[in-house]
């Protein structure tokens, strides 16, 4: 059973055990945290696609970690001018662990008395 999120603005195929790299969450190491913008779902070679997420999916996953990457240096130059500047970045990132995907499925399609 695999499943495909969205957080921080990206897409992540995950399945259970899986360790992903996403932009900074606000929760505490060791924390629990529920990520319910799911957008597919496949379970025993059934594909569930979202529009744009898949109602009654959710993936919990464990904070391991937060930390900062590699340092970007950004180096502005133009010539003949004598105008240099260099800056550096360093991005936030958490480390989570997926411990569960459960998906709930509901009724495609709802009557109505009409």
């Amino acid at each position: 059973m695999y499943a495909v999120i969205k957080t921080g603005g990206k897409q992540y195929k995950v399945e259970k055990g899986d360790v992903i790299r996403v932009e900074s969450i606000p929760e505490p190491d060791g924390g629990q945290i529920e990520l319910r913008d799911v957008r597919l779902v496949s379970r025993n070679g059934e594909v569930f696609l979202g529009s744009p997420t898949v109602k009654g999916a959710k993936v919990t996953a464990e904070v391991v970690e937060h930390a900062k990457s590699k340092k970007v240096v950004v180096f502005k130059y133009k010539s003949k001018t004598r105008y240099r500047r260099r800056t550096g970045h360093r991005q936030q990132y958490t480390d989570l662990k997926v411990t569960r995907i459960s998906y709930r499925r509901t009724n495609k399609k709802e009557t109505d008395g009409s």
